[in-house]
């Protein structure tokens, strides 16, 4: 898996800062909200075409460093 990093953008312009599939308003939150749901990789992408199947994987690995990316936001402050 690429890491996170090259699909997920934190801009504080965007969804009030909250990380995002990059180039679109899809919160790494609402893709694990779906997937909660048990929503699955074929159906997002479906709904939602800009998803794709690495940006899903990147939303979970986003979540399972979730305290290290936080000290990464924060000494990048």
């Amino acid at each position: 898996m690429q890491h996170w990093q090259e699909r997920i953008s934190i801009n504080p312009e965007i969804r009030f800062g909250k990380p995002c599939i990059k180039g679109t308003r899809i919160a790494v939150r609402d893709i694990l909200g779906w997937l909660a749901s048990e929503m699955t990789y074929e159906q997002i992408i479906e709904d939602f075409p800009p998803i794709t199947r690495e940006d899903i994987l990147a939303a979970l690995e986003f979540a399972e460093n979730g305290e290290e990316n936080s000290k990464i936001l924060i000494t990048a402050t």
